[in-house]
């Protein structure tokens, strides 16, 4: 029994570094961050704090009942949206699901605009009639804002076809979450884009909590960089607080798509501060983890600390 015992363990190991028919998934080494120019850093600092103080605005006016409907804030979750902006090129596409705030104001679409959406304005990106999670631009190929869990993530993958097919080097970006990383239609999705070599990164920002249940109490498999391996999609896992790290992990991810590789998949290690939406009191963890994640980890003021110890940056009164 301990032979057999042992015969499973190792067939299970060898499984996981290989995938389907047996062939070894090539994951690309993950890289090292590389320190931002003060460009870069005033650049990121900006665009971090911009989706910062937008949210806090909304989460402002979902108070005082002037946004109607679900809200999903992006608090705490910056860096991984203007991190792989910075990654992105001209004519890449980026879908995501409901907690779209901060992946808007990331492609360049207006604050402006985006916040008369969300309050139903006409000037709004979809006329008022979108609200907070179905929001549009064609423009900034943007596809959304998707309010049914990992709905988005066959789209994306049909946006990276669609590339393909036209013979461009666009890529799609999809973002999703921990939680919609156990819906079935993403895994059909991954099938299809390893299948036809479709050049799609799939994004998973694992902010811990699928709604209020815990990564560990809701996935058998806690490593979401591994979700792909049994369809030769290979994974890397992301500290989704440092705006560097993401940047160079989407610097690669894209130039992995591009050269014809097919998919990849990156999980972004983040957190959010506030609970899954606004209606949600976020009684199932404790002030103090979400002080220490703040403290410690917080991606707007690493990069606000690195401005000021290089003094690019300065204090005012």
């Amino acid at each position: 029994m301990a032979r057999a015992a042992s015969k499973t363990s190792a067939a299970r190991s060898r499984s996981t570094k290989k995938g389907a028919a047996g062939a070894a998934v090539q994951a690309p080494k993950p890289p090292k961050p590389e320190d931002f120019d003060k460009e870069q850093e005033l650049h990121a600092y900006r665009e971090m704090l911009l989706i910062r103080r937008f949210e806090e605005k909304a989460g402002q006016l979902y108070g005082m009942g002037l946004i109607g409907g679900f809200c999903h804030l992006y608090i705490g979750q910056e860096a991984v949206v203007v991190g792989m902006q910075m990654s992105m090129k001209d004519g890449d596409q980026v879908i995501t699901g409901y907690r779209d705030h901060g992946h808007m104001l990331a492609t360049g679409m207006e604050a402006r605009g985006v916040m008369a959406e969300l309050t139903g304005r006409r000037n709004g990106y979809s006329k008022g009639k979108g609200g907070s999670m179905h929001m549009f631009s064609k423009e900034k190929k943007f596809y959304g804002g998707h309010g049914i869990v990992g709905a988005q993530v066959p789209l994306g993958t049909g946006l990276a076809f669609a590339n393909r097919y036209r013979g461009d080097d666009s890529v799609s970006i999809t973002y999703f979450g921990d939680g919609a990383a156990n819906q079935g239609q993403v895994y059909e999705s991954f099938n299809m884009a390893s299948l036809w070599k479709l050049p799609v990164v799939y994004i998973i920002e694992n902010n811990r909590y699928a709604m209020g249940t815990a990564v560990a109490r809701s996935s058998a498999e806690t490593d979401f960089s591994h979700r792909g391996l049994s369809f030769k999609i290979p994974g890397i896992q992301v500290d989704g607080m440092d705006v560097r790290a993401v940047k160079a992990a989407g610097d690669l991810a894209v130039d992995w798509c591009r050269s014809g590789k097919g998919p990849i998949i990156l999980e972004m290690q983040t957190y959010r501060y506030r609970g899954h939406s606004m209606s949600d009191p976020a009684k199932y963890r404790s002030k103090d983890e979400v002080q220490k994640m703040r403290s410690d980890h917080d991606p707007i003021e690493q990069v606000k600390q690195r401005l000021m110890a290089n003094k690019w940056l300065m204090k005012t009164n």
